[in-house]
């Protein structure tokens, strides 16, 4: 008789194993092989300036999920003062990778604002550009664009806002090694 034990793979999804032992990493659903390189735990900092803040510097999480049935990455993200600790923001969300190389993207922010973004990735150069199509509940945010790059096993992104005073400039950026 054959002992089946639960355990969790890398995203953190129950899986069963034969026997106690180990399982091999599951393969991710064909649509989002494309953006597998992004899976995972990362963790780092990054800073901030825009026209109207000061800049600030804070430490960030950023979990990239994936079930192997569905089609789609869930995405959670959250930031902390770099000094302190402290809490700043936080974000989650989902992405859509689509045959033709596009991307689809809906995130939610802690300070109600929401997004709708679209973009293109290059699985090869492991890169992902997005641009807002729709930022909702937002009185002052007009635009906001995201771009991602996977380089010599770090992750960095650079994100610009444009606002009703502001022309689009970057706003963040970050360097995130994976844990």
């Amino acid at each position: 008789m054959t002992s089946r034990n639960k355990s969790r793979n890398r995203n953190g999804d129950p899986e069963e194993m034969e026997g106690g032992g180990a399982t091999a990493p599951t393969a991710p659903h064909p649509a989002v092989a494309p953006l597998a390189f992004l899976l995972g735990k990362w963790r780092g900092e990054g800073e901030g300036s825009f026209p109207t803040i000061s800049p600030f510097r804070y430490g960030e999480e950023l979990l990239f999920s994936h079930h192997p049935s569905k089609p789609v990455i869930s995405y959670t993200q959250r930031t902390w003062k770099a000094a302190s600790g402290e809490p700043m923001h936080a974000e989650s969300g989902y992405w859509r990778p689509r045959p033709d190389g596009s991307v689809e993207v809906v995130i939610s922010q802690s300070t109600g604002l929401a997004e709708v973004q679209k973009g293109s990735f290059d699985a090869e150069k492991k890169t992902v550009t997005l641009q807002s199509e729709l930022v909702g509940n937002a009185s002052k945010v007009k635009q906001i664009t995201r771009v991602f790059q996977l380089v010599d096993g770090e992750l960095s992104y650079v994100v610009q806002m444009a606002t009703i005073t502001t022309s689009l400039q970057p706003h963040l950026k970050a360097l995130l090694k994976k844990i």
